[in-house]
């Protein structure tokens, strides 16, 4: 949160912003409460949709906020032909890389203007740090940033940035083995009668896979699965052992949480309703440990189900 409020003071009263409607529900109720306080127009769209995007876009449009894959749907953005546009109206492209990690996803690579992580996550990989990280390719927005960095007190304790730097050093290893898990998990999630849906990128049949395929270099190890009430994923929820009940992701130890009650907890109910964040979805942060006991976990909760 510390990282985008140093994105959010690029902007000025009278700018105009399209954010993604699937955002981490942080980084939207910042929108939603502050925006409009700020003199910041504000419009919550589907990115997917490119004529969407073209025809929200106005002479005071200054950025364009997305993330890819999304939280906690999972939902793919079509990051080159997002930034194709705003390159053409000269609009700033912030992307919220956290569900990938650097290992996976490079959007400066691919043209965006800013990258926002995370570092609670993967960049971590220990839930010992809660820290943010703003990168960009543009020397000018650096110095912005850099200088609100100060004024705002956006700026991490030396341990942290210690921890944060320790972690990077393992972050191919945990990233790759968590990824590994995931692949395999969410084949037998999507293959198992109790479970209604299961998002994943790696799926074949997952919406927005292949393009995935085109712009990363892997598909992450995050999984949302549906059951086919609350009272199920509750009980599927407290039947898990090894899965530490607890937000949060990118991690060594796999983690399972409910978003409605968690980290979308504030969204406006017709929003939430409209995205099919319900109290029947169950999201899974997939982790390092052995594959065998991650499975038997699940197994056991679905049988409790």
């Amino acid at each position: 949160m510390a990282a985008f409020s140093l994105v959010f003071h690029l902007l000025k009263p009278g700018d105009h912003v399209v954010a993604n409607e699937d955002l981490y529900g942080g980084t939207t109720n910042f929108l939603l409460e502050l925006a409009k306080d700020h003199g910041v127009e504000l419009d919550c769209i589907d990115l997917r949709d490119l004529k969407a995007l073209a025809s929200s876009l106005k002479p005071n449009t200054k950025m364009v906020i997305g993330e890819s894959p999304t939280n906690p749907t999972l939902r793919i953005l079509d990051l080159p032909s997002i930034i194709q546009i705003c390159k053409e109206k000269k609009i700033t492209f912030m992307v919220d890389n956290t569900f990938m990690s650097p290992l996976l996803q490079n959007p400066l690579e691919l043209g965006a203007d800013i990258v926002m992580h995370s570092c609670t996550k993967y960049i971590g990989g220990h839930s010992d740090i809660i820290m943010g990280a703003v990168i960009t390719s543009d020397d000018a927005l650096y110095l912005k940033m850099k200088k609100y960095s100060g004024l705002l007190g956006c700026c991490p304790g030396p341990h942290d940035c210690f921890l944060a730097s320790r972690g990077l050093k393992t972050l191919h290893l945990r990233v790759e083995r968590a990824e590994q898990n995931a692949m395999k998990l969410a084949d037998i999630l999507a293959k198992h009668p109790k479970v209604k849906e299961t998002m994943y990128p790696g799926l074949p049949n997952f919406l927005g896979h292949e393009l995935l395929k085109k712009q990363a270099k892997g598909f992450g190890s995050m999984i949302t699965i549906k059951l086919e009430s609350a009272d199920k994923g509750a009980k599927f929820y407290n039947a898990l052992t090894l899965f530490g009940h607890a937000v949060s992701l990118g991690g060594v130890e796999s983690l399972v949480s409910f978003p409605t009650k968690i980290t979308h907890k504030s969204l406006p109910e017709a929003l939430k309703i409209k995205l099919g964040i319900t109290d029947t979805m169950v999201r899974l942060a997939i982790g390092i440990e052995d594959f065998e006991d991650l499975k038997d976990d699940l197994l056991k909760a679905l049988d409790a189900v």
